[in-house]
């Protein structure tokens, strides 16, 4: 975990290996999905498809840009009969082009999709079933998939059980792979906070945690995570990365811990990532080698 180039690249496949198993959707719930876009032509055709190709019934999907100036704006305009909507305007940057996404919605599910990340196949019908069978779960999340500019799997995270305490330390949960309920959302200020520009999502989680969400871990991979030279994530992890995140951990523990403190406790968590990790690998050999037979 934490590593972004596990091997070499290889072709991502539409796989029972990764993705959620097909389920009925007994119920249907809107799922309202929006995605904060800033010239990101080169991958957003590929984050919509993914998308719009799970075919749920109840699909709320929109797209906030940022006004960009790349093409991205031709490629909206090509979807725009199969989207919910989407909007081209100077904003104040991708938390506030997340809340001006999220006040255009109205679903029960919300989540938020990065213009060039990725939904695996069948996560929408996996997720509604499971917030319908467990009325009591507010927000999930499942495994992550590393992808590269040109859709080849790098990588691959696999998560174990949901633990609370962790997340005060460090933010293990996924983004492109986490699933909430509008009624925690509204609960905690139903927005953002904007005064985050990296940490948001796991701002918005502790903010969930804080405000009695029950999690939950879906041991499937629900989404990719991309990973290309042009991202914010690699650019300012060394800058506003590390200032947002001792931030938020100052909030949650009343001080900020040293590197070796957060090490420390952390360790037990990546000790059952790695047995998780080493059960996948097995498993995913297993079934290559019944693939030959």
């Amino acid at each position: 975990m934490g590593v972004l180039n596990q091997y070499a690249p290889f072709p991502l496949v539409n796989s029972a290996i990764y993705m959620a198993p097909k389920v009925e959707v007994r119920s249907p719930s809107k799922i309202s999905i929006v995605t904060p876009s800033f010239q990101q032509a080169s991958f957003i055709e590929r984050t919509i498809n993914s998308v719009i190709s799970q075919q749920y019934p109840l699909l709320e999907y929109y797209i906030q840009d940022g006004g960009s100036t790349d093409g991205t704006l031709e490629i909206l305009e090509k979807y725009s009969h199969l989207i919910s909507g989407f909007e081209s305007i100077t904003d104040r940057g991708q938390s506030n082009a997340i809340n001006l996404a999220f006040s255009r919605t109205s679903g029960e599910i919300m989540a938020w999709l990065n213009s060039d990340d990725l939904l695996m196949p069948g996560t929408l019908n996996y997720v509604a079933e499971y917030f319908h069978s467990n009325p009591g779960i507010d927000v999930i999340y499942g495994n992550r998939l590393l992808i590269d500019e040109n859709d080849h799997q790098i990588g691959h995270w696999v998560f174990p059980k949901h633990d609370q305490n962790i997340l005060k330390w460090a933010d293990f949960i996924p983004q492109e792979t986490l699933f909430w309920r509008r009624r925690i959302w509204d609960k905690v200020g139903a927005k953002i906070d904007e005064g985050f520009s990296f940490a948001m999502d796991w701002d918005l989680i502790l903010r969930f945690q804080e405000a009695g969400a029950k999690f939950s871990r879906i041991p499937y991979f629900l989404g990719a995570f991309r990973i290309h030279t042009k991202q914010k994530t690699s650019s300012v992890i060394n800058e506003v990365g590390i200032y947002e995140m001792n931030k938020l951990r100052a909030r949650s523990l009343g001080y900020i811990p040293t590197a070796e403190e957060i090490d420390i406790e952390i360790k037990p968590y990546i000790k059952k990532h790695i047995l998780f990790n080493i059960k996948y690998t097995l498993y995913k050999k297993i079934m290559g080698l019944r693939r030959k037979c």
